[in-house]
């Protein structure tokens, strides 16, 4: 189990994962369960947490130049959802 300060990693702010009301998206630990991201949001935000829906996003290769491979390493992402009326401030984040 992963110490709950240090499952949430950053919000995730894109036109796409704020124009839905009462879901949150941020990019969480690699190790991070569904429990942990639900037990840290509640912590940190003091908001009733309804569900969580977890993606795993995969490493991705690029070629930078003619022999130049970049590697973008796999990482995942957490889907909050919150108790109706309630929200949070990103501007709260570390």
């Amino acid at each position: 189990m992963i110490a709950s300060d240090q499952v949430l990693i950053a919000p995730v702010v894109t036109e796409k994962s704020v124009a839905i009301p009462n879901k949150f998206t941020f990019k969480v630990h690699n190790d991070a369960t569904t429990d942990d991201v639900k037990v840290a949001v509640k912590e940190f935000y003091k908001v009733e947490v309804v569900k969580v829906n977890m993606i795993n996003l995969p490493s991705k290769t690029r070629n930078a130049g003619r022999r130049t491979v970049q590697r973008k390493a796999a990482s995942r992402k957490a889907i909050v959802t919150l108790k109706e009326g309630q929200t949070l401030n990103f501007n709260d984040f570390k």
